[in-house]
């Protein structure tokens, strides 16, 4: 069985960082391509970055240029650097193994003054 659990989750003011983890239990971690979505209150959830099994990216035009995704395979790990904070990246991020129906407990991300 896949488990997913996120951490780094916090209240930030605009214009500030937060990084987010995510550790991947199970499975073989080094295949996986691995996303970072998000959903906001009253919205649906979206893709925010994605890691495939040999690094490339892709990231939503929204947060293209302040968040950052990367792997370490080493420690099942995919993080979620996010800089310049605006109010509008307030929402729940979850971690999931892209193309599987493994997905994370969510991890609560609130930007404000």
């Amino acid at each position: 069985q896949v488990q997913l659990v996120e951490s780094g989750g916090g209240l930030v003011q605009p214009g500030g960082s937060l990084r987010l983890s995510c550790v991947v239990s199970g499975g073989i971690f080094n295949t996986y391509s691995m996303g970072w979505y998000r959903q906001a209150p009253g919205k649906e959830r979206e893709l925010v970055a994605s890691i495939s099994a040999n690094s490339n990216t892709n990231y939503a035009s929204s947060v293209k240029g302040r968040f950052t995704i990367s792997r370490e395979n080493s420690r099942k790990t995919v993080n979620l650097q996010m800089n310049s904070l605006k109010p509008e990246d307030t929402a729940v991020y979850y971690c999931k193994v892209l193309y599987s129906p493994y997905w994370g407990q969510g991890t609560q991300v609130t930007v404000s003054s």
